[in-house]
């Protein structure tokens, strides 16, 4: 989970009848990259990717078509999420804080911060350690680290520093599962 910078309702009319519009979709997919805003699963090139209430509209019906309360998810973690909610120790959301103060990765799991329940709690409740996503983060981080080694095995500068650019932006926001590799990439001192 990464921090997302929300894009401006692109149809604030359109908005207050229909959250699900079709032009809500592109515009939160693009702030996401495509990725699910909880598990970093690249989602809109190979499913349809639901359209999240960050506060479920069955609890609070209020912000059923409030732009701030929604979010790009893949299918799992929306139905992992449905209705849940706790006001006393919400999700994180990615929209207006950053997941890195709660949740750190640790190779291909995520781990909450030492004390933080709402890490601990979206962690859980929205099964962001489910066993498909182990094995895809695993299998990243397995691709990486052969990347690691190869880059520092090489005497060619120009290759070990082609590989490392290459590693850092793997890293970057838009890829999928970017925090594993970040935390991966900084215990190698990489980043």
């Amino acid at each position: 989970m990464r921090k997302i910078n929300r894009p401006p309702c692109p149809n604030p009319t359109a908005l207050a009848t229909r959250y699900n519009h079709p032009d809500n979709k592109p515009s939160l997919g693009a702030a996401s990259f495509g990725k699910c805003m909880y598990c970093e699963e690249k989602i809109l090139s190979s499913q349809f990717g639901d359209i999240e209430h960050i506060k479920p509209k069955s609890r609070f019906p209020e912000l059923e078509f409030e732009w701030n309360n929604l979010g790009l998810v893949c299918s799992k973690c929306n139905n992992a999420k449905s209705n849940k909610y706790d006001e006393a120790t919400p999700f994180i959301d990615p929209y207006t804080e950053d997941p890195e103060d709660y949740i750190l990765a640790a190779g291909t799991f995520l781990v909450h911060k030492r004390g933080s329940e709402r890490g601990e709690l979206t962690i859980s409740e929205i099964t962001l350690n489910r066993s498909d996503l182990v094995e895809k983060r695993h299998e990243k981080i397995k691709r990486i680290g052969k990347t690691i080694d190869s880059c520092f095995r090489t005497k060619n500068e120009t290759l070990k520093n082609n590989a490392l650019n290459e590693l850092i932006e793997e890293a970057n926001e838009d890829k999928e599962y970017s925090l594993c590799v970040k935390y991966l990439l900084k215990s190698h001192e990489i980043l």
